[in-house]
């Protein structure tokens, strides 16, 4: 099923004309060009709002606060892809050679756009940074040079659901002969979790059914209806956007449990959850960033562009400090430390994709540096390799009470041993497809 997605998706990607071209802007000798992907339209459109604000205001918190990163200005420009993938190819056209060096990386937040600029990325030497959606096989940077798999994939986010599940029932060894539900929007994020479930079930015996709901998933009482026949012990909901609330509203009317229902990071916001109303109480999510504004980041970017009657990113200051919106701010914050950590090997100036594909694949948060970056708490420490694209893995499993979400664990490890195999796995059917030679790491420096 995978192998189908990317082929029509390249495709896409392939089909696609860069009717957005237009001419070389004139850029600063100092200055970084982080072009901005955002979804701000669409049926992911509040998501994307909040995420996108976060990201962009990440960016700004480094120019005001800091001047920069060592003394060069970043500028970005926005493009929004609607959270389609032919608008995606066309915003990564527009987008990629602006600036004196071209764009540094990019970050779609969407698994479709990922697959089909895979090819053209790659050839045109740019990483393209994906948290929690995106290609989870590109993880294995032998095979995917250019693509990063940062903190937490999908699969990943699966085993972390199961070990949380295990917790609930008792042990690892209680899942089996329960029943569960995968209700998932029939994109290629929904989809991409199908393999990690199945590989799951085989190992530890529990029995999973995947139901699809028909993007945007405005419409899922045939899909309720039949889970209410199955009476499983758990739903997964691997949907977002409008799909979120309405699966939830919709548990409630077939009297579903909604504490027996968990989702993926996107629905661990205030966009999935308050459009439910009451019918969200007890929902179940998974973060990799967890909500707050004690953090010290948070209350820099509060300071430094919302301070004073100033104006950030946002046209809604409330969202400050929410999951969604601290996602964004780690986003931006791992972008812009491969260009930190690339500085390093190549002088404190301007560089182009490929020289921060080096630093990305150089990333060392550790205790020390999240703390200087005022993100302990927020951001797990993780370190990512010429061979492992990922690092971290770890997420904390949130419920909503009705009016904010509660963490009911610290760090849950993913399956690591698991998912770095499924990884492999997808990474080698690629490689073959493609005629690609896995790169040699232990020649990698």
């Amino acid at each position: 099923m995978i192998r189908k997605i990317r082929r029509k998706l390249a495709w896409i990607g392939l089909a696609i004309t860069a009717t957005w071209a237009a001419p070389m802007l004139s850029y600063g000798a100092e200055e970084q060009f982080i072009p901005v992907t955002s979804f701000r339209t669409g049926p992911v459109g509040g998501v994307g709002t909040v995420l996108y604000g976060g990201y962009i205001d990440y960016i700004e918190l480094l120019n005001k606060r800091d001047g920069g990163i060592n003394g060069v200005k970043l500028i970005w420009e926005e493009c929004d892809t609607e959270y389609k993938v032919e608008r995606g190819v066309e915003c990564y056209e527009r987008l990629k050679k602006k600036g004196i060096t071209g764009a540094s990386f990019f970050n779609f937040n969407n698994g479709g756009i990922t697959y089909a600029v895979t090819d053209r990325a790659t050839a045109d030497k740019i990483p393209v940074i994906s948290l929690g959606s995106g290609r989870v096989d590109s993880a294995d940077g032998r095979v995917f040079p250019y693509f990063f798999q940062l903190l937490h994939t999908l699969w990943g986010g699966n085993t972390s659901q199961i070990k949380f599940i295990a917790g609930q029932e008792g042990g690892m060894d209680k899942l089996k002969g329960k029943k569960f539900v995968n209700l998932y929007l029939g994109n290629t994020g929904g989809k991409e979790t199908i393999v990690s479930l199945d590989a799951q079930a085989k190992r530890y015996g529990f029995e999973i059914t995947h139901i699809e709901a028909t993007p945007p998933g405005n419409e899922l009482q045939a899909q309720w209806l039949r889970i209410r026949q199955i009476k499983p012990d758990w739903v997964f909901l691997q949907g977002w956007g409008v799909m979120a609330p309405t699966a939830l509203k919709t548990a409630q009317k077939v009297g579903f449990p909604i504490d027996r229902v968990i989702g993926p990071w996107p629905t661990g916001s205030n966009e999935a959850v308050i459009p439910a109303g009451d019918a969200a109480r007890g929902f179940i999510s998974i973060t990799f960033s967890p909500a707050g504004t004690h953090y010290p980041v948070i209350q820099d970017i509060t300071k430094h562009l919302y301070g004073g009657g100033k104006k950030g990113n946002l046209s809604d200051p409330s969202t400050i400090g929410s999951g969604i919106y601290n996602s964004g701010v780690l986003q931006a914050m791992l972008g812009t430390e491969g260009v930190r950590v690339a500085q390093e090997k190549y002088g404190k100036k301007v560089l182009s994709g490929e020289q921060i594909r080096w630093g990305l694949e150089h990333l060392n948060m550790d205790e020390k540096r999240i703390k200087q970056l005022g993100a302990w708490g927020l951001l797990q420490p993780m370190k990512t390799s010429c061979l492992d694209h990922q690092g971290g893995g770890a997420v904390k499993i949130i419920q909503w009470d009705g009016k904010k979400w509660n963490e009911l664990t610290d760090w849950v490890a993913a399956d690591r041993a698991l998912e770095r195999s499924l990884v492999e796995t997808e990474a080698a059917k690629y490689a073959k497809e493609k005629g690609l030679t896995p790169r040699d790491c232990s020649k990698e420096s």
